[in-house]
């Protein structure tokens, strides 16, 4: 009489894909750091909330897939996701932002980034996006897919992109900033730009935006983070 083997897969063989955390609340990398280890395929490969210093970490670390938030106090989440992209093309990036996905989940993809989660979503779901991303794969909501469809298509009666939507990276955080109530020259030290730049960028967004002074600017763009913030 024959018998049948079963082998144990012990969970400490299995290849665990390394997760490095870009955030500047420690509370949120620390809730990050649990949901990853108690996955049995994932492991934490680092954190920080310093964007200076992601790079360099990064580039130590090694890890299969960065989970980047957009608003980092020392640097534009924007553009480190595309030095990330530049410097480790092998390393996938997914964006977890309470920014509106509507406004940026395009944005993050064409700066290189591998999904868009928002923080709102349940911590189910940031997995699931985690394995769809490490899988090879895009993840956008429903909702997200649906839209970038429908405007890739061309289905009649859809609503084209609003003036905000045609801003460049750097305009749209000028203005986001400009609404949070900075002064030129603290933008341009937030920037790490100089004021002359600054007011380029402030002339370019009342061109783009047809305002006619710096007055509506500033109105239109205190208005636009109040609504966005729901305020």
């Amino acid at each position: 009489m024959s018998t049948i083997s079963s082998e144990y897969v012990s969970p400490s063989t299995l290849t665990r894909k390394s997760i490095f955390v870009i955030d500047d609340h420690p509370v949120v990398r620390d809730g990050y750091a649990r949901l990853i280890t108690n996955q049995a395929d994932m492991e934490l490969a680092g954190e920080t909330g310093d964007a200076a210093q992601a790079i360099e970490m990064i580039g130590k670390a090694k890890p299969d897939l960065v989970l980047l938030d957009l608003s980092l106090k020392s640097g534009n989440g924007l553009e480190l996701c595309k030095e990330i992209n530049t410097k480790f093309p092998d390393v996938k990036v997914l964006v977890v932002s309470m920014h509106d996905e509507t406004l940026y989940a395009e944005r993050v993809l064409r700066a290189g980034a591998d999904g868009y989660v928002n923080k709102a979503e349940a911590t189910r779901k940031l997995i699931e996006a985690v394995r769809e991303v490490l899988g090879g794969k895009y993840y956008l909501s429903p909702r997200m897919r649906e839209r970038m469809l429908t405007r890739a298509i061309g289905v009649d009666g859809f609503e084209d992109h609003s003036p905000i939507d045609r801003l460049s990276d750097r305009e749209l955080e000028v203005f986001e900033q400009i609404g949070s109530g900075m002064t030129t020259r603290e933008i341009a030290a937030n920037l790490g730009l100089s004021p002359k730049t600054i007011e380029s960028y402030r002339e370019n967004l009342k061109a783009k935006l047809n305002l006619a002074n710096s007055t509506e600017l500033t109105r239109h763009a205190v208005h636009w983070v109040l609504e966005r913030s729901g305020t």
